[in-house]
């Protein structure tokens, strides 16, 4: 299948943490997501389904690709505002279009499309290998500083980046994607 794409230079990638479901590097039940910033101010996470986070048969459970939306458009926050303010989800409404499969690399993009003073809205797309989207998710979200959600501790939550061999410099995204 021919699809459009353009290549959008990574900026920065993100810090994971040590027992994140989404990106906890040391949780062995997680997505172990890895999230990037892009030259076009969208965020992209990418991660590979296993078979324990399954729906249907062969299919990413559902409640699994609205978190790692969530987790995503949250994160667009940093962008703008750092690794210090975080988005506290307020509320998220998602659309499943086609199943996400499991043992394949899925990308999630992400942008905030309206800013407020206290809170924003974002939005967010799973796309499939060939550029379709299997599940898109529109949130809204309160801005604010870690330490008025969690006592997040840096260094017992290992908070930090670790880059792989495999991060990518640049991503592709197809043109309705951007």
């Amino acid at each position: 299948m021919n699809r459009s794409v353009s290549r959008v230079a990574v900026t920065k990638k993100q810090p994971n943490s040590r027992m994140c479901f989404v990106c906890g590097l040391g949780n062995p039940s997680g997505l172990k997501a890895r999230f990037f910033e892009l030259e076009n101010k969208s965020i992209v996470a990418l991660f590979d389904g296993q078979n324990h986070l399954q729906g249907y048969p062969g299919r990413l459970h559902g409640g699994m690709a609205a978190m790692i939306l969530d987790e995503t458009i949250g994160r667009a926050s940093c962008i703008e505002y750092g690794e210090t303010v975080w988005g506290v989800t307020i509320g998220l409404e998602t659309r499943f279009r086609q199943p996400v499969p499991l043992d394949t690399e899925v990308m999630t993009v992400a942008s905030i499309v309206k800013d407020g003073r206290r809170s924003f809205v974002g939005s967010g797309r799973i796309l499939l290998p060939d550029g379709s989207v299997a599940v898109e998710a529109m949130g809204k979200y309160l801005r604010l500083p870690i330490e008025e959600i969690a006592d997040f501790d840096v260094e017992h939550e290992q908070w930090h980046v670790s880059t792989l061999e495999s991060d990518p410099t640049e991503i592709e995204l197809p043109l309705a994607a951007e």
